[in-house]
């Protein structure tokens, strides 16, 4: 980098914790190009997040390990679970969370830190992410998708999604936190993934 461009990112960084523009619980910053998570102690890229399918060998083997988590394909259902990624990056890990059809059920259940509602078409289980190596997921090509009622419901909550992106971002954080925090003290952190026992995990597969 040259020493302008150098004195420049300095410039930003300085005058954005001077003014408190840098929000760090959002890992997100207004006013440089880069957003800072102070908790890890790096600095990633930050990214748009998008729609992905996971390597079902992957979701079977966190399952004894994740009793929250659900299969990539239940019974009776035509299409694969799609997740959102990259929720949480932490620990060189980078989170993805899976996306539910919504059921009348949801209609009575209140928005919290770990449940999020895409409209009426899907609802968003933060409690229930986890790491994946970049190995096994691949994004979504929504014009690939032959049926054109399940493309045009996908386009539909990724539209959503891409409004609410922020919050799903502090969401998952903040969450993460709890958890980490509390254990299983709480209501909340119960229902939550042992993330940490799942970090582990996802070392160890990416280490086979």
């Amino acid at each position: 980098m040259s020493e302008f461009l150098l004195t420049l990112n300095k410039k930003f960084t300085s005058e954005c914790f001077a003014t408190h523009k840098c929000e760090l619980n959002k890992g997100k910053c207004d006013a440089c190009p880069l957003f800072y998570a102070m908790e890890d102690c790096y600095m990633a890229k930050k990214e748009d997040i998008r729609f992905y399918e996971i390597n079902p060998k992957y979701i079977d083997y966190l399952l004894p390990y994740a009793p929250h988590m659900y299969a990539n394909k239940q019974p009776g259902q035509n299409n694969e679970r799609k997740y959102i990624g990259v929720v949480l990056r932490i620990n060189d890990m980078d989170y993805f969370a899976p996306l539910s059809s919504a059921k009348k059920k949801h209609k009575y259940i209140e928005e919290g830190l770990d449940f999020i509602k895409v409209k009426n078409y899907a609802v968003i289980n933060l409690n229930n992410m986890f790491p994946v190596p970049t190995s096994v997921c691949t994004p979504v090509d929504f014009s690939k998708e032959r049926n054109t009622k399940y493309r045009d419901l996908l386009r539909a909550e990724y539209r959503f999604i891409k409004m609410i992106e922020e919050k799903i971002w502090k969401n998952a954080r903040l969450l993460y936190n709890h958890k980490i925090k509390n254990g299983t003290d709480t209501p909340l952190a119960k229902r939550c993934n042992d993330f940490l026992l799942l970090e582990q995990k996802c070392k160890e597969y990416k280490s086979e």
